[in-house]
């Protein structure tokens, strides 16, 4: 198996732990997540990654969760963005629990490709990074998709919302990837 092989795998075996916690909590709550307008979602990309950056600075957890959950959480919530930004947000939960898991295995695949052709041309360049430069260039990501939204979406030369949706899962999923080694 050659490098790139590996990465596929490893890119797969993570999602595929972030999918099974998805469809749980589908099961729980349905698609509540429906209701969350974009600001919204992007502040609960927010505050997931800054608690990884202060768990990675201080290296204490008060509640008892790790960096790992919240990687998880990031990963899942860049996919929920995704859909919410096909469908738009809606007042009550208007989406089945299986419609919900189809547009997720869409989206997961989709960012696996962009993965593959990032990987290619970076020619793995994710495996020299420390975590805590995922955890910085999702905060960033982050950042920028505040001020497309404060610019409604009007921006000049950049990449849009979706783009950085797509990063954030594929950071996330490497940050699971190195901690697990």
């Amino acid at each position: 198996m050659d490098k790139f092989e590996k990465t596929n795998k490893e890119f797969e075996a993570a999602v595929s732990e972030c999918r099974e916690l998805f469809e749980k909590k589908l099961h729980d709550y349905r698609a509540s997540w429906r209701i969350l307008r974009p600001q919204s979602l992007t502040d609960q990309l927010f505050i997931k990654a800054k608690r990884i950056r202060q768990l990675e600075i201080t290296g204490c957890s008060l509640v008892g969760e790790g960096i790992r959950p919240e990687f998880i959480g990031l990963i899942n919530y860049g996919i929920v963005g995704l859909i919410q930004l096909e469908r738009g947000f809606a007042d009550t939960v208007d989406m089945s629990n299986e419609e919900a898991m189809s547009l997720y295995d869409r989206y997961a695949q989709e960012a696996l490709e962009l993965m593959k052709r990032k990987n290619h041309d970076y020619d793995e360049a994710w495996r020299g990074m420390r975590v805590s430069s995922y955890t910085d260039l999702i905060l960033t990501k982050i950042e920028r998709i505040k001020e497309i939204e404060n610019l409604s979406g009007a921006t000049l030369v950049s990449e849009g919302i979706d783009a950085n949706y797509m990063d954030i899962i594929n950071y996330s999923v490497f940050g699971l990837i190195k901690l697990k080694e």
